[in-house]
């Protein structure tokens, strides 16, 4: 694949998973069509060298909270989310299916231990590009290895049972996630779905430890290379035509967040197009 790509794409070996640069929007179309990556997930991030740290893990790593206490604080922010959403909710998830509590926590802007994911590549790049400045990335992870093998020995010795461990089963986010037992990951999304989730074709990733980010985790597995890859996008190369041909084909904040907030939004990237003039090449023009 490295070869193929050779003169529009850079392969890094230094990493355990795989990680290309690639110099151009038609090199990222070119490894995602008819890829062996046709049913990964994905996650758009504007900064390359971000970490895949869940906003749970950033708030309590960035504000000083002591380890010891991770686990009680993010029950107790569960625990206080239970009872006093049923105020402004129409429909109220049952009280025993904790990942839909928290995908509908992460939904209105509460630190979780959630990572949004998408299964389409193109919303993950439009995350990715539209407030870049510098080298953005996507990253891709293989579900069906992480998800959905009966069992899987990690590097230390420990063996994990992922397709016995579904967060959406009954007591299992509790068990095998919540508790911060084993450094393990699932992939998926809640049997209910909220009207963003639905627009963005998103899902989540769900790690078993806050204190490392997703790419550590997945390094421990038996083959990172076919676990995770790395898609590093320079702006400067990417971003222009990445973005046109993204609004092209509808994927903006508008259609991303379908209410009042997603149409605000995407009004950002109107103030650089116009579709009778360059912005940046002149001043004022036809409205």
């Amino acid at each position: 694949m490295a070869t193929k790509r050779s003169k529009r794409s850079t392969a890094h070996h230094e990493a355990p998973y795989q990680v290309h640069v690639l110099e151009s929007w038609e090199a990222f179309v070119d490894l995602i069509t008819d890829s062996p990556y046709a049913n990964w997930a994905f996650r758009g991030q504007c900064e390359a060298a971000w970490p895949l740290f869940s906003a749970l893990s950033r708030y309590l790593i960035s504000f000083g909270v002591h380890p010891d206490a991770w686990q009680a604080q993010e029950s107790r922010i569960l625990r206080i989310f239970k009872r006093k959403a049923h105020q402004f909710l129409g429909h109220i998830p049952d009280p025993d299916d904790d990942l839909q509590w928290l995908a509908l926590m992460q939904h209105h802007g509460a630190p979780t231990r959630l990572l949004d994911l998408t299964w389409s590549p193109y919303v993950a790049a439009f995350f990715a590009l539209d407030r870049a400045t510098g080298a953005a990335a996507v990253w891709a992870l293989n579900p069906a290895y992480i998800s959905y093998t009966p069992s899987i020995t990690l590097q230390d010795g420990r063996t994990i049972h992922p397709s016995a461990m579904d967060p959406r089963e009954s007591g299992h986010l509790r068990r095998y996630f919540l508790s911060e037992d084993v450094p393990s990951l699932w992939i998926g999304e809640p049997y209910i779905m909220n009207p963003r989730l639905t627009a963005q074709s998103g899902t989540f990733a769900v790690p078993g430890t806050l204190s490392q980010p997703v790419e550590a985790i997945l390094s421990r597995y038996p083959h990172p290379p076919e676990t995770l890859l790395k898609l590093i996008l320079p702006s400067a190369r990417v971003r222009d035509k990445g973005l046109r041909e993204l609004y092209r084909m509808n994927i903006t904040y508008a259609t991303l967040f379908p209410d009042l907030d997603g149409l605000a939004r995407s009004l950002a990237y109107e103030l650089e197009f116009h579709w009778r003039y360059d912005p940046r090449a002149q001043g004022a023009g036809a409205t």
